[in-house]
């Protein structure tokens, strides 16, 4: 029993470490070479002193007889058939003497490859590959698909994990013997499936197109072998608007198509046995439509232009003006330019639109005519001073002209007329470039000939006469083109005061104030002389100094100035002059008042006295304070419950601030030189006035009343938590005497609640509250404005929960 233990163990160690490639016992070793669905290929070692071999396949897992086989001493491989498909064989190899004893042995174990597959459909459905569907048996890991021509020049095989799977890399229209083989995990075959005779269908067609028109599109189809029928769908691109034909024809023509519309067209062919082969596709615009409507016009970049306009359209790429003299242009774009215009000349114009199809249809001719050809000569005279005429000789093709008269500071002037002649004023002191242009449809001549015309200078027409000082009058005018001189003269009762000189401005002193002279400006040019018809001025000097006598402040914005003078009839500006501001007032008595002051500004107050010769000098200066401005902006925040913060904007002359705010409960004041001030002793609930006196330096001050303050309804008490069934919190409250509408926020470890009661509750209920926490409370009461009081107290309550009653 020991040995049988012992061998057994022997047996068992050695078919334990052995592979499907080979196992190696002491002296003699197996090995599979292959298998097939029901077979098994042997090979072994050889043996010294073996006269044969005996082969023996016994089922491991299954009942099932054993198959063995003999060999000769000289064989060492052999095969095992009539075995049963997928199945687990221990395959043992015993080398024999001639008495048949057992010189040695070793054995294996395999599986038998899988069942045979069947086809059950094999079809192509495009030209390159063949699909084969086929029923899948057991033990199989993966299959291989073969397929093989009929003249066996050429084979393939692929390897897949299902069904169905497709064989690929074929040729065209090609008749392939398909079969199919199952694998097993180690690969093991087995034998092919009976073969499927399956034809690959045709290959795309190969097709060009073109659009002779902007509504047709040619189809022309190379011939292809063994193509019965020909099959086109064309689809408008960007749309569903498809259209089919089938025909056996290989040319055939789209008609009734969009113009400048890309159509993509699918091809197909069938075979005799009514096969649809693989489909291409060609894409194709049409030629675009007869250009209409376009515009002709010219334009000027150092030589004139015809410039082609046109609306521009997604169906062309291209556009080509040509005119009739066989000028052209074109553009991608809406416009187009023909450089080298001549003037005067009658042509036609027609339009073409293309694409990548072609050109479309030429438009109608369009008449042009040129611009007209700038006129010349053109003659210049003045027949009186002052007005001066422009003649020229008719233009052909001209419908108008324009004249252009332009003086060399600037200033033009236009004559529009259908006349050869046009007449414009010149004036004294200038030279004038005059230019005349034809014009008809088409646009403006080129510039023609320009004449140049000078005049001589004028008298100064912006004489300007000013008080220096109060001995001093400044003569001051415009400069005179062509003047190389200038004489001013000065006259009064008693003498006559000459200057001479090139600058356009002339000063006369040691004059006495309040009196009148007569003061005229002479131009001189070295052409033509001076001008001495030129008309004097009667100036008078300026008023003498006012003395202002008192400033008296009426109200807090309003002020009197008086003052005395010696001058006659004048007039009187007292002037109040601020670091931020100016205000003024004028008298042709000795008093005048100025209001609406800024407050909190300083200003100095001067008087000075005017007459139509100019300003006296100012007064001496009178200082003048107003009284503070109120703050502008004033805020009033409830800090707590009894105490607030009041602020307010930097008032402009302010020192101190005295703020205060009263109602019949009491009131609180404080005195500051800052811009907030904490206020305590605040009752809740109730309405305040609110006031600040503004003081300045100097003791001035100003009264300042702002809008009412409202302090916050008072937090509630007695805050008390209940529990309620169904883990519901009851929160109850004392009202604080004024109706109003309250929230409750409830934080706890375990989450965050908030209810609300109506208007005028003092208590809200809160649900699926768990419990065992620990819960901080509070109630605030919510505003007008819906905002709600940040500072009353929460409570923290952990076992302090009531019961309901």
């Amino acid at each position: 029993m020991a040995v049988t233990n012992l061998n057994w163990l022997v047996v068992f160690i050695l078919s334990s470490c052995v592979s499907q490639h080979g196992v190696q016992g002491s002296t003699l070793s197996v090995s599979v070479y292959s298998v097939t669905t029901k077979s098994i290929i042997v090979r072994w070692s050889r043996h010294d002193g073996a006269s044969s071999y005996k082969v023996t396949a016994t089922p491991k897992n299954t009942a099932g007889p054993s198959t063995f086989a003999h060999f000769s001493e000289n064989t060492v491989m052999g095969s095992l058939n009539g075995l049963t498909p997928f199945t687990l064989y221990t395959v043992k190899v015993e080398a024999m003497d001639a008495d048949r004893n057992v010189l040695n042995q070793g054995q294996m174990e395999s599986n038998t490859a899988p069942d045979i597959p069947t086809i059950d459909v094999a079809t192509s459905k495009q030209s390159d590959s063949i699909t084969v569907e086929f029923e899948t048996v057991s033990g199989a890991a993966t299959y291989v698909l073969q397929a093989e021509t009929a003249d066996r020049t050429f084979f393939t095989e692929r390897s897949v994990s299902s069904s169905p799977d497709t064989i690929q890399d074929l040729q065209p229209y090609t008749e392939y013997s398909v079969s199919v083989l199952a694998v097993n995990s180690l690969g093991g075959q087995s034998q092919p499936s009976k073969p499927v005779l399956v034809r690959t269908v045709l290959p795309a067609p190969q097709f060009n197109t073109s659009s002779s028109s902007n509504d047709t599109i040619q189809l022309d189809v190379e011939p292809l072998e063994h193509a019965v029928l020909y099959s086109f769908i064309v689809i408008l691109q960007r749309s569903d608007r498809q259209q089919r034909l089938n025909t056996t024809s290989t040319s055939s023509t789209l008609t009734d198509l969009e113009p400048g519309s890309t159509y993509c067209t699918t091809a197909y062919a069938w075979d005799a046995e009514g096969r649809p082969g693989d489909r291409a596709t060609v894409c194709q615009i049409t030629r675009p439509a007869q250009p209409q409507g376009f515009l002709l016009s010219v334009v000027w970049d150092e030589q004139a232009s015809l410039l082609v306009s046109w609306n521009a359209s997604q169906e062309a790429t291209e556009h080509v003006a040509v005119t009739s003299s066989g000028l052209s242009c074109s553009s991608s774009s809406s416009t187009c330019s023909i450089s080298l215009l001549s003037c005067g000349e009658t042509f036609f114009v027609t339009l073409t639109a293309s694409n990548q199809a072609g050109p479309s249809l030429s438009s109608e001719p369009v008449e042009f005519i040129s611009i007209p050809c700038s006129p010349n000569p053109v003659w210049l005279s003045e027949p009186e001073p002052g007005n001066c005429s422009v003649t020229w000789d008719a233009v052909a093709t001209a419908d108008f002209y324009d004249t252009f008269v332009k003086r060399d500071d600037g200033v033009e002037q236009k004559c529009n007329s259908t006349e050869t002649s046009c007449n414009y004023s010149c004036l004294c002191g200038y030279t004038y470039i005059v230019s005349v242009f034809a014009y008809n449809q088409a646009g403006s001549s080129p510039p023609g000939p320009a004449l140049n015309y000078t005049t001589l200078p004028c008298c100064p027409a912006d004489v300007s006469i000013s008080l220096v000082s109060t001995e001093t009058l400044e003569i001051m005018w415009s400069p005179v083109r062509g003047a190389v001189l200038y004489e001013t003269r000065a006259v009064d009762q008693s003498e006559l005061i000459v200057c001479n000189d090139t600058s356009p401005v002339c000063a006369l002193s040691d004059l006495s104030c309040n009196s009148r002279y007569n003061v005229v400006v002479i131009p001189c040019s070295e052409l033509s002389g001076c001008n001495r018809n030129c008309q004097p001025q009667t100036h008078e000097t300026a008023p003498c100094m006012p003395a202002i006598q008192n400033v008296s402040q009426t109200d807090g914005t309003g002020v009197t100035v008086t003052w005395t003078s010696d001058n006659g009839a004048a007039n009187y500006t007292a002037s109040l002059i601020g670091e931020t501001d100016t205000f003024s007032c004028q008298s042709t008595g000795m008093s005048c008042e100025v209001t609406e002051l800024s407050c909190g500004s300083t200003y100095d107050v001067t008087v000075v006295a005017t007459t139509s010769a100019g300003a006296s000098l100012p007064s001496y200066v009178v200082p003048l304070e107003t009284v503070p401005c109120c703050p502008v902006n004033l805020t009033v925040d409830q800090v707590t419950q009894a105490m607030t913060n009041v602020s307010w904007s930097a008032a402009r002359g302010a020192q101190t601030f005295v703020t205060s705010l009263t109602s019949p409960r009491g009131h609180a004041r404080c005195h500051t030189q800052d811009t907030h001030c904490l206020m305590g002793c605040i009752t809740c609930g109730t309405s305040y006035n609110v006031s600040v006196e503004v003081l300045s330096r100097t003791g001035r001050k100003a009264e300042c009343s702002y809008q009412g303050f409202s302090s916050s309804v008072c937090c509630p008490s007695g805050v008390r938590l209940y529990s309620m069934p169904n883990n519901t919190l009851r929160v109850f409250w004392r009202l604080s005497g004024s109706l109003s509408n309250y929230t409750v926020d409830v934080q706890g470890s375990s989450g965050n609640y908030t209810c609300s009661p109506p208007p005028g509750g003092n208590y809200c209920d809160l649900t699926d509250v768990t419990c065992g926490s620990v819960y901080t409370v509070v109630v605030v009461p919510v505003n007008m404005d819906g905002s709600t009081v940040s500072f009353c107290p929460h409570r923290l309550y952990s076992g302090t929960v009531y019961k309901m009653a």
